[in-house]
């Protein structure tokens, strides 16, 4: 991940295994929805110019190109172009030559969208609903999802820096190995065991990984010295952030992993061999977000016996007694505001669903007010304001007092972004909606 801050001999080390091409991801979708709807990165700027001049220096030493992908985090336009700010300092700091930046855009027109939509070529994926116009504008930000063709177009026209858009974290993997004629099955599986560094290793998770691809199969190789494969842990890699472990959904196709088998080559590289590769119409997957509220935050600290004993108790009394309340004292209706209190310390990820144990030392309970703007969700979290700190445990006759975590304690979160699209969109072409602008040679 561009941003992580990999350890500083990561790109001499993965060179000296003799790596082709740098390949790094810029950005996901696991932190939410805010980073595409606002069009920010996650990654601070610092960290990614220290992590870039260190690809970019070490990739013009020996002549090999890199790619990144999902730049900005999200992938967005202004992402691109944050990256390539990012990308010309370096260049011009460390005086690299030779160098031709491509970038690869893929946030996509709202026009263009909705006539697709009309044209009954845009399809959801479980459990979205069919696509609407109003859903479309709703979007602050589209992007689509590239695969490893709009990379190859760019290096076959002469780049040797790859800036893409919103990518799939295997395509900017899989480009070269693919370019060079390598089979589609080793290649897509080689990239989805390497999309994440040495999470597919028995390392800490911050370094890389060099897979070697070939006709039969590939081979994983850690970049740290201290790290090492095994084939439980290059097996296990199919498991992460995939519905299931044997497939794999790239715009090409879908690879099949059902027939790999995982071998150990000594203690620390492992050898696939046995990967399939099943191709499909090319589609684009589509991810929107957009505005839907806003949200405020209290945060209360809770170390009371008592109460922390009936902690279920005391959340479902305030939140009824907060509900009965906050109509006649603020006009507002029920479906102009939202709660939640989620107390963690006490089953605040999993709810209801998680068992219950002994009860906690302490809790702290995060009292979130949602309504369509931000006026409204502070007035509703100031109105409990007193009720967080001194509401009573239900039966009992005295006046509890908690602490609040600041003052103020209303913390304004802005605007609420939520995902929108979950649909893919049938292509002609799987580049055609990746337009690419090309900067001549530093």
């Amino acid at each position: 991940m561009l941003g992580a801050g990999f350890p500083a001999d990561t790109i001499s080390r993965g060179i000296a295994l003799g790596a082709d091409v740098i390949a790094i991801d810029g950005g996901s979708t696991d932190s939410g929805p805010y980073y595409l709807g606002a069009s920010k990165p996650k990654t601070t700027r610092a960290a990614v110019l220290r992590d870039m001049r260190a690809i970019l220096t070490g990739a013009a030493r020996v002549g090999i190109p890199v790619i990144v992908g999902s730049c900005g985090t999200s992938g967005t336009d202004d992402g691109v172009e944050w990256l390539y700010a990012i990308t010309r300092q370096v260049i011009e700091e460390e005086k690299l030559t030779g160098r031709r930046v491509a970038r690869i855009y893929s946030e996509q027109d709202k026009v263009l969208i909705k006539q697709r939509v009309r044209d009954g070529r845009i399809h959801p994926l479980s459990p979205a609903a069919g696509l609407t116009a109003e859903t479309v504008d709703g979007c602050e930000h589209i992007v689509g999802l590239m695969g490893h063709e709009p990379i190859v177009e760019a290096l076959d026209s002469g780049a040797n820096v790859v800036l893409a858009g919103r990518a799939t974290d295997c395509a900017v993997i899989a480009a070269v190995p693919l370019m060079r004629g390598k089979p589609f099955g080793p290649t897509w599986h080689a990239s989805k065991i390497a999309e994440c560094g040495s999470l597919c290793t028995t390392g800490s998770g911050i370094g890389g990984v060099v897979v070697h691809i070939g006709d039969e199969g590939f081979v994983v190789e850690p970049v740290n010295v201290e790290d090492a494969c095994t084939p439980q842990t290059v097996a296990a890699h199919m498991l992460y952030e995939n519905t299931d472990p044997y497939r794999l959904r790239e715009p090409a196709g879908t690879l099949d992993t059902s027939q790999a088998m995982y071998s150990a080559l000594d203690e620390r590289l492992v050898f696939v061999q046995g990967s399939q590769f099943e191709f499909e119409s090319p589609t684009v997957k589509l991810e929107g977000s957009g505005i839907v509220g806003a949200q405020t935050l209290s945060i209360v600290g809770l170390r009371d016996p008592k109460l922390l004993a009936r902690i279920d108790d005391w959340i479902e009394s305030l939140d009824e007694f907060l509900h009965s309340r906050i109509p006649d004292v603020l006009g507002l209706a029920e479906e102009d505001y939202d709660i939640q209190m989620r107390p963690y310390g006490w089953n605040a990820v999993l709810g209801k669903i998680d068992p219950s144990g002994d009860p906690p030392r302490e809790v702290g309970l995060v009292f979130c007010a949602t309504a369509q703007d931000q006026e409204t969700a502070t007035a509703v979290a100031k109105f409990a304001n007193p009720y967080l700190l001194h509401h009573a445990l239900p039966g009992s006759d005295t006046v509890p007092s908690w602490s609040f975590m600041s003052s103020p304690a209303e913390l304004e979160r802005g605007a609420l972004y939520s995902f929108m699209l979950n649909h893919v969109v049938e292509v002609s072409s799987p580049t055609e909606l990746f337009p690419i602008k090309y900067t001549e040679e530093f």
